[in-house]
């Protein structure tokens, strides 16, 4: 059974709380690291958590959110074995794993709707890293 970090701000909690039983729906198991309302709070204290979960293998990848997305984004990329992508169709999400090998997905909570989250998070989970040309690519993503 893979493990799915996931996080959120206060602008994405609710969107947290209809995709994380989905994932369980689907047999995964979700490791929620917050926020557990929507009183407002600040992304990085979920993101970091969520990604350091990632990295050291507790976790198999991660979604996450914030209102535009954005600001998680930042915040996720910053750990360098992380590549986040935000994706708002469900095309992005396939090819954030395809081409990039994105271990985190990343969803705009306020511009984004139940359904279409839901679609971007099916095509990303569905999608396989293509490896390949787009290996050597993602070989220079990390700062050495």
């Amino acid at each position: 059974m893979k493990r799915i970090a996931m996080a959120s701000d206060h602008a994405a909690y609710s969107l947290k709380e209809i995709i994380k039983p989905y994932l369980i729906e689907k047999g995964y198991e979700v490791v929620d690291f917050g926020t557990n309302s929507e009183a407002s709070c600040d992304y990085a204290d979920f993101a970091h958590p969520a990604a350091y979960a990632v990295e050291s293998g507790d976790c198999d990848f991660g979604i996450a959110m914030c209102g535009s997305g954005n600001g998680i984004q930042i915040t996720l990329n910053k750990h360098q074995n992380i590549r986040a992508a935000l994706c708002w169709l469900p095309e992005l999400g396939a090819l954030a794993k395809q081409h990039n090998d994105a271990n985190f997905l990343v969803l705009p909570g306020r511009f984004i709707s139940d359904y279409m989250a839901k679609e971007v998070v099916d095509a990303y989970l569905a999608a396989s890293f293509e490896g390949g040309r787009h290996q050597l690519r993602v070989n220079k993503i990390p700062v050495k």
